[in-house]
């Protein structure tokens, strides 16, 4: 089964050195969040300053990783489409313009983005949750116009913690937003506290945009390490194969330190999910 990383797991790299390191160690596909020490614009829930990312700088960085044969899959945002200060809004969102605009150039197929959340209100919260829904359905409307313009796709990740904290949920947003522009990025350890794997992909194996690999305790707020938490991998993997084979597996929450190791798991995952379901 090929496997991918995403960048963001090396920050102590340059781009070359993080796509030599994948290719050297076989890993197909990345999601690429400009965190690099060369390209460090990548902020969580937040925007940055991109004027200094230019269109010649981006095609730049992404024949680095397309030369050692590794493929960009995702320009990574995650972005706060739910921020309600006015100016941090705009800038949010010039932000995902401007990342869109990139992955356009650069023929990269999705852009990225959690719901984001208001620190210290993450979550559903009952007073507000009617506006917040309404406030994220209009943004990706929006920014669905961008993206039709620049050849690009969205990928939402939904997320028990957030606005959209099920795979039903993000099935339903995807129908109010009313673009084939906006796909789903599956993080199974986002889902499972609501979801079953089997439900994850009922509902959402149509929309998949390409997968995070990683894991969580149904309890936890914060992922593991594929193989640390609740998950039934092999049935993962065998309905990943039955449903969306070939899609993008890009594994998170690893680092220099263990990213084989944990790829390595999940190999083991995919062989016990080949003897199983037969």
């Amino acid at each position: 089964m090929d496997v991918g990383v995403v960048s963001r797991s090396f920050p102590q790299l340059n781009n070359h050195e993080t796509a030599e390191l994948l290719s050297k160690n076989g890993f197909k596909w990345t999601e690429l969040c400009f965190s690099q020490t060369d390209s460090n614009y990548w902020v969580y829930n937040g925007h940055s300053d991109m004027k200094n990312l230019t269109n010649e700088e981006s095609i730049k960085i992404l024949d680095t990783y397309r030369n050692e044969g590794v493929e960009v899959t995702a320009i990574g945002v995650f972005t706060n489409l739910l921020e309600t200060n006015e100016k941090e809004a705009e800038e949010n969102l010039a932000y995902f313009e401007r990342l869109i605009e990139i992955a356009g150039i650069n023929q990269v197929p999705f852009v990225s983005t959690e719901c984001g959340f208001i620190p210290g209100k993450r979550g559903v919260n009952a007073d507000t949750y009617e506006a917040d829904f309404q406030r994220i359905v209009e943004n990706v409307k929006h920014l669905s116009k961008i993206a039709e313009k620049n050849n690009v796709s969205i990928a939402i990740e939904p997320c028990v913690l957030d606005i959209i904290p099920s795979a039903k949920r993000m099935v339903d947003f995807i129908d109010q937003v009313g673009s084939v522009r906006v796909k789903v990025l599956l993080d199974p350890a986002n889902l499972i506290a609501n979801n079953s794997e089997e439900d994850m992909f009922a509902y959402l194996a149509s929309h998949i945009a390409y997968f995070h690999g990683k894991d969580r305790k149904v309890n936890d707020t914060y992922g593991r390490a594929i193989g640390d938490g609740d998950i039934n991998w092999p049935l993962f993997l065998h309905l990943y194969h039955k449903y969306t084979e070939n899609v993008p597996f890009i594994m998170e929450y690893v680092n220099i330190d263990n990213f084989c190791d944990i790829r390595d798991r999940v190999i083991h995952f995919d062989e016990i999910a080949s003897f199983q379901f037969k």
